[in-house]
């Protein structure tokens, strides 16, 4: 059978690293029209991954084309099997798989189904955790409260944890195969509950039981429901289920939450992100500069807009900066990296703002400590191996200082420094360094911001632009080939399973609105561009709050390390000051409002 394929090929991906999205037809009869007008064979489910087990393994998912369409009307449900590891689960989830569709579609409901086939992949095959010798299992554990997701003996339960609640389905169904019947709904499925006789989902940490609880990743709870049947007793009970969906809410929860979220205006988002970060400056530290630079575009957007009364901002900021300004503090050492001297990224703005010449002379003083020293290497203070941190940092700085100078010989330091990098490699991609072959998110994110802060600055008819012009454009390809159906990108760009990182997604969000705005991206790169705005928004709660921002990080000697990295929830300086950058760009960008050159 066609199902059984997929699933076959579903399970055989967990052992394969990299990126491997296929899509595979689902089952039903091929003429058997569905609630929207297309045929069953129209439909294509997406494989990928929803998480990486301790040994490495894929959690591969079976995903419904229509599981991210925003404009879907459909019943988004969410099937899992195996979590215990046990092939019989696996079984039976593929079963109900099989037959929920067409069962769907004779009662007249609109099924968005999606799989994931096997929760416990390791249980299944067999694998030990390297790290630990400890019995783990994802079927309990929940709600998880760190580790994410470098938790060394149950990282599966994040992962699950995490994919779930922003996939916000409507419903969510663990299979089991047992003896006779037996059904439990958590708290959020009462209706569904006693329309099926169910008990209470147990245990209180499991899966099922916790998603109807609290606030699942910030947001809000998921019905769910656990089917525990014998293999004759299975497809009766699943016709009584779909019977059920009929008056189940089209939107759980979790799903009504992240609307809102998307709902908000790119300068509503802003504004929340302003009155969260940007109030420290200690250390002079790029995470910290770019959240006071981020407050300086807003109000002056807010200015424009004649919203309120007029704006404290920039004097506020003065007041913050006051002790670097007047010597009372130094802004760093003499052995300060490009990381702190991108912590004035807010000079040239401050100084437009209050015309206090200051700022702008701070700016020079940190662009003069970099050095043009030994041609075809990066220019002191920055690493010698071409680290694309040091990209954002050089451009950042030398560009506004070249702004606010003239001074052609900023630029060209700067021009060179990305000119010179050999880190781009033949899809488009950059290494973290010259040493790093990795397809880190965030680093590409560094390289994505630093061509287009440099191309911003750089005039146009510099003998540089069209080489740096042409390699941009082919990085940002080459990213969004790998721009996740939700919007994100990953944290290990093509290592599907690797978490939906934050950080990343807002910097190259950043760098296609200010392209398109520029002028030097086209129209075609507006669609991917909102998405990844709408994944940014639903990452971003009313209070500044965010999701999934990998932690600081240096250059790592393999793959493993950088999957590793713990990702940050909640207030986080470096990711708050790229989504703030991203909102007032996009809300920039919406307005109509060209860079000025």
């Amino acid at each position: 059978m066609v199902l059984m394929s997929a699933f076959q090929i579903a399970i055989h991906s967990i052992h394969l690293p990299g990126r491997f999205p296929k899509t595979m037809p689902d089952n039903p009869e091929p003429n058997d029209a569905s609630s929207n007008g297309k045929t069953a064979s129209d439909f294509q489910w997406i494989l990928d991954a929803c998480g990486i087990t301790r040994s490495g393994s894929a959690i591969p998912v079976l995903i419904h084309p229509d599981a991210s369409n925003m404009m879907s009307t459909g019943i988004r449900v969410v099937l899992i099997g195996g979590l215990n590891g046990r092939s019989e689960d696996v079984d039976a989830t593929r079963i109900a798989a099989e037959q929920l569709p067409g069962m769907a579609r004779g009662a007249g409901v609109d099924l968005v189904l999606s799989v994931i086939p096997v929760g416990n992949p390791d249980g299944l095959t067999g694998e030990v955790n390297p790290d630990t010798t400890a019995s783990t299992t994802p079927a309990h554990g929940y709600p998880p409260s760190d580790g994410f997701f470098d938790d060394s003996t149950n990282p599966e339960a994040r992962y699950l944890w995490r994919w779930i609640s922003f996939a916000a389905p409507d419903l969510v169904i663990e299979v089991e195969d047992g003896d006779g019947v037996a059904w439990g709904a958590n708290a959020a499925a009462s209706a569904m509950g006693m329309a099926l006789n169910a008990a209470s989902a147990t245990p209180d940490d499991s899966l099922t039981a916790a998603l109807g609880q609290g606030e699942p990743s910030g947001l809000a709870p998921i019905p769910g429901l656990r089917l525990t049947a014998s293999a004759n007793a299975l497809e009766g009970e699943l016709g009584r289920l779909v019977v059920a969906m009929g008056d189940l809410t089209r939107r759980s929860p979790a799903r009504r939450v992240l609307d809102a979220r998307r709902g908000r205006s790119p300068m509503e988002v802003a504004r929340l992100l302003g009155r969260t970060y940007g109030y420290v400056l200690d250390p002079v530290i790029y995470t910290q500069g770019v959240a006071i630079s981020g407050r300086l575009r807003l109000a002056e957007l807010e200015s424009e807009a004649g919203w309120g009364e007029p704006d404290t901002t920039p004097a506020d900021i003065a007041g913050l900066v006051e002790k670097y300004a007047s010597g009372q503090a130094t802004a760093f050492d003499d052995q300060a990296g490009g990381q702190h001297l991108a912590g004035l990224v807010w000079c040239d703005e401050l100084s437009d703002a209050t015309d206090d010449p200051r700022y702008a002379a701070m700016l020079i003083e940190a662009a003069d400590r970099y050095r043009s020293e030994t041609p075809g290497m990066p220019p002191p203070p920055s690493d010698d191996n071409f680290r694309t941190e040091d990209m954002f940092f050089a451009s950042a700085v030398l560009g506004r200082a070249f702004g606010v100078s003239g001074k052609p010989e900023y630029i060209e330091l700067a021009a060179r420094f990305l000119a010179d990098a050999d880190t781009q490699k033949p899809d488009g991609l950059f290494m973290h360094c010259q040493d790093a072959d990795w397809n880190w998110g965030r680093s590409n994110g560094f390289a994505a911001m630093g061509f287009a802060e440099l191309l911003t600055c750089m005039p146009a008819d510099h003998e540089l632009r069209q080489t740096l012009l042409a390699a941009h454009i082919k990085h940002l390809d080459a990213l969004l080939r790998l721009q996740q159906p939700d919007g994100t990108w990953l944290q290990v760009l093509d290592y599907p399973g690797s978490y939906h990182e934050m950080s990343v997604t807002c910097m190259v969000g950043y760098a296609l609105a200010r392209g398109i705005r520029s002028g030097w991206l086209g129209s075609n790169y507006r669609e991917p561009l909102e998405r990844a705005w709408y994944a940014a928004a639903e990452r971003i709660d009313n209070e500044g709050g965010l999701v999934d921002v990998c932690t600081g990080t240096g250059v790592q000697t393999n793959t493993r390390e950088y999957l590793d990295r713990p990702a940050e929830f909640g207030f986080d300086h470096r990711g708050g000051s790229m989504a703030l950058w991203f909102a007032i760009e996009v809300e920039r960008l919406r307005r109509g409002d060209n860079v000025r050159g």
